[in-house]
This record gives structure tokens, C-alpha cells and sequence, in this order.
């Protein structure tokens, strides 16, 4: 079964939740509609708040699903907060699935926590003074 993606429009960027199970088949497919939002709505910033089921993917399936999404990341997302709510997943696959998006070019950070990543959208998205 596919995960369920829910946007909301906020100041400046999405705010996408991802529930479901955790498989390659349903990241992918939630950074595929991710991206499809981000050219629709016109916004290529968005926080992805991530709470699938399971076991975490291990780190030959973390590659191979962030090797095929960054290839038709842009156009259509600039940035990338990152939140995985299930905290049964291991923290270290996921800075490991950082540092092969931005070695892809894509400019993702993972946080902790929401009110990090917002906040961390927020600074990113606000124009130099």
C-alpha cells in the first residue's frame, strides 16, 4: 500500500507528513509526489515529516532510493528539511542519507526535531539583512 502524503502550504515553503510502512517503494514514492508538489504549488522549499512504519532501510536501500529521486529532484525542490518521527529508526542511516543527497546535489538537512527544522527553514528562507 502506498504511504499517504498530506501538504500544507505555509509561509515560504510545504510542510509534507508521510505515514505509512516503511518500504523503498513508498519513499520513492512519496519524494516523487514531494517534488510533483513543489512544481505545482510553485515552491521548491518543503519540510518532510516522516512517520513510517517499521524497520529503518538499510543503508544500501537508503542509497539506491536517494540515487533514483535526486535525478528528477530538480526542477521543483531547492531545499530539504528533514524529519523522521519514528524513533525506532536509526539517527546515523539518516545523516547517511544526508550526506548522499547533498553529494547529489540535493540541498538537504536532517533534524531531531519540527521545531528545529522549521526553524531552520525559516533562517534559511529569510532574505539577508
Amino acid at each position: 500500500m502506498p504511504a499517504n502524503v498530506d501538504v500544507k502550504e505555509m509561509d515560504g515553503y510545504l510542510h509534507v507528513t508521510v505515514t505509512g510502512e516503511n518500504t523503498p517503494e513508498n519513499v520513492l514514492g512519496y519524494l516523487t509526489a514531494v517534488r510533483a508538489a513543489c512544481v505545482q504549488r510553485g515552491c521548491p522549499a518543503v519540510l518532510i515529516e516522516e512517520n513510517l512504519k517499521g524497520p529503518g532501510l538499510s543503508i544500501t536501500k537508503i542509497f539506491d532510493v536517494i540515487s533514483k529521486a535526486s535525478q528528477g529532484a530538480r526542477p521543483g525542490v531547492t531545499i530539504m528539511a528533514y524529519v523522521d518521527v519514528n524513533s525506532e529508526h536509526d539517527r546515523t542511516r539518516m545523516k547517511f542519507a544526508e550526506d548522499v543527497a547533498v553529494n547529489l546535489g540535493i540541498s538537504v538537512r536532517v533534524f531531531d526535531s519540527l521545531p528545529d527544522a522549521e526553524q531552520w527553514l525559516r533562517d534559511t528562507l529569510a532574505p539577508p539583512q
